[in-house]
């Protein structure tokens, strides 16, 4: 009588791929054979160098164990069987690997780490980490371990925070896979939202002469002029000396704050003049020295609070030189050095929103059929028209 020869899916066993080698339980270790039963499936290629792979018999994939090495192919196998099966043990037996490397692995919490990002910071950058690991968003994960964090975890303080979160959120967890404390991120930096920071402008010239025509304290005063002229950041500004000008030259050099790269250049008439109304040795503005960033900052919004002007900063002043360089065609290499920008792309970032700075297609068409000649000036992008000569 013919029987039915029994089909590969009712037989339970899965067909082989062409050159692949499934061992029998014949050939297998006891450990191999129990590992036949479950899910993951031990398969070597033998027309792919003899790599072993492991097979799942549900969905029917396969991934390289990037291993040639039988005893450890076999090891691996067994332990993806058991994860399926005892998690939480796994979890714990992983753990105690851990441990054995880092014996604070297990207890180290989020505000240890917090609290030891910041024992290198100084200065400006010390108050801002300050600030920023006192925000509320970080609580859910405060006292949770690091190790144990889950990646939904950080989400929800992803979700329930603001840009700096984010921002903080990547160093902390960056911070920990450096120093070994976290042997995969928790978190992929594909899942982490984009950084937007909020819309920036320049401040504009009638705004600055209102704030000016307003001020009645001279030193707060000079020294938002200067910002205009000169267009660096407030603290640079504010902590110029008398001595980092040069009085034949009319000219001055200071060194960034922030990095170190030199800034400067010759002032005009009128810049010159609020030089010249500042004390002649040591700082130009004394008391604004001393006073924190932020301080600074919040003066300067009340009083454009007080005059309706939004959206405008003390950092506006340094978007309105770039602005301002750009409409004039001054050099950009020009503009870097003004600045102290060791970057074009920060510098165009700061300029990005000038207008004027290239001619138009339609006048040099006008140009191009009129027979004259365009003569570039030197260093500018502004066309000048010649007469053609014969």
């Amino acid at each position: 009588m013919c029987t039915k020869k029994a089909t590969p899916a009712e037989s339970g066993r899965i067909p082989r791929h062409p050159g692949a080698i499934l061992f029998g339980a014949e050939t297998l270790s006891p450990i191999l054979e129990s590992v036949m039963k479950q899910r993951f499936r031990l398969v070597q290629l033998g027309n792919r160098g003899g790599g072993f792979y492991c097979k799942d018999i549900v969905t029917g994939s396969r991934t390289s164990l990037e291993t040639k090495n039988r005893a450890e192919a076999e090891r691996l196998i067994q332990h993806k069987n058991e994860a399926l099966q005892q998690p939480l043990l796994n979890r714990k037996i992983g753990m105690a690997y851990l441990a054995g490397t880092d014996a604070a692995i297990t207890k180290r919490t989020w505000q240890d780490v917090m609290e030891d990002i910041i024992k290198d910071k100084q200065g400006p950058t010390l108050r801002r980490w300050r600030i920023a690991i006192r925000d509320q968003a970080f609580n859910s994960i405060r006292k949770r371990v690091v190790i144990e964090t889950l990646p939904e975890e950080l989400l929800l303080v992803l979700r329930t925070g603001s840009v700096s979160t984010n921002v903080h959120l990547r160093r902390l967890q960056n911070h920990c896979l450096g120093m070994g404390w976290l042997p995969l991120p928790i978190l992929p930096r594909k899942l982490f939202p984009k950084i937007v920071h909020g819309e920036k402008r320049a401040i504009t010239w009638a705004e600055h002469c209102q704030i000016i025509a307003r001020e009645q304290n001279l030193e707060r005063r000079d020294f938002y002029e200067l910002c205009w002229y000169l267009g660096g950041s407030q603290s640079d500004i504010a902590c110029l000396k008398a001595e980092d000008f040069d009085g034949d030259n009319r000219s001055f050099c200071y060194s960034r704050k922030k990095t170190t790269s030199l800034g400067g250049m010759k002032l005009g008439l009128k810049a010159w003049e609020i030089v010249e109304r500042r004390p002649r040795t040591g700082p130009l503005f004394p008391y604004l020295m001393n006073v924190r960033e932020a301080d600074r900052a919040t003066e300067f919004r009340q009083r454009c609070d007080g005059l309706g002007i939004k959206g405008v900063t003390l950092h506006s002043y340094r978007y309105a030189w770039a602005e301002r360089s750009a409409n004039s065609g001054y050099p950009e290499r020009y503009a870097q050095r003004g600045l102290g920008q060791n970057s074009k792309i920060v510098h165009r970032a700061y300029a990005k929103k000038a207008q004027g700075q290239l001619p138009s297609l339609e006048d040099y068409e006008e140009v191009f059929k009129s027979g004259k000649i365009m003569l570039l000036k030197p260093e500018l992008e502004t066309p000048a028209v010649g007469q053609a000569s014969h």
